[in-house]
């Protein structure tokens, strides 16, 4: 059972704006006909998984941006939006969610992305956790079955039992991801936070910095 302290993890936040008829709306269509809080979590988490491909390189901090809510009107996100979507979710379903941030470093090398970021190092990777059944369980909803297939990486499965996270390896043994350090978890997008450890880790990236064609970064 939540404590007192845990119940604001059923709240809407800020960010994690659980509250919004649209995210009401999108939650009940999601899980509707569907009764156990295990079995909405699951699908709910593919909703999202899904429902939204993964771009990191159109990243908006400005506060409206990061509510949950702004994906709505939009088909893609980063990890740190889609955590945060399906958090929002779960809310409005009824089940306790929070939001767990760490660095992961990236072993593909994909060239685009670390050309923008100038590091291998994903900063402040967003996963969410459901409590679930009277423990919280781990899912990370970031990449999309297509995009795990472009990579030659098993999409992440969840069952809402075990934890769901970045893969170490791909499917034929070659360094993934590496977790190299946890922030913990919040009950909202910690969004100071957030920024000031994008421009500690990635210092280029100051005040305010357009990039050519789709690819852009809004630190306001």
């Amino acid at each position: 059972m939540l404590n007192a302290v845990d119940r604001k993890y059923l709240e809407p936040g800020i960010y994690t704006d659980s509250a919004h008829p649209g995210i009401i709306r999108l939650a009940g269509e999601t899980i509707r006909n569907i009764s156990g809080k295990r079995e909405q979590a699951i699908r709910l988490y593919y909703r999202v998984r899904d429902g939204w491909h993964y771009n990191p390189y159109k990243i908006d901090l400005r506060p409206n941006a990061l509510k949950a809510s702004d994906m709505l009107h939009r088909n893609h996100g980063y990890c740190v939006e889609k955590a945060n979507l399906l958090a929002a979710l779960a809310r409005a379903a009824g089940i306790p969610a929070r939001l767990g941030f760490a660095n992961v470093r990236n072993h593909l090398g994909t060239s685009r992305l670390e050309k923008l970021l100038q590091s291998d190092l994903m900063v402040f990777h967003g996963y969410t956790e459901l409590f679930i059944d009277g423990r919280w369980v781990k899912a990370t909803p970031a990449f999309n079955r297509e995009l795990c297939r472009l990579l030659n990486v098993e999409p992440l499965e969840f069952d809402g039992i075990h934890d769901s996270q970045f893969q170490q390896a791909t499917a034929d043994g070659k360094k993934f991801m590496q977790y190299v350090f946890d922030y913990g978890t919040f009950s909202d997008v910690p969004r100071e936070i957030f920024i000031n450890e994008l421009l500690k880790h990635y210092p280029h990236l100051t005040g305010k910095r357009l990039l050519k064609g789709d690819e852009y970064i809004i630190l306001e």
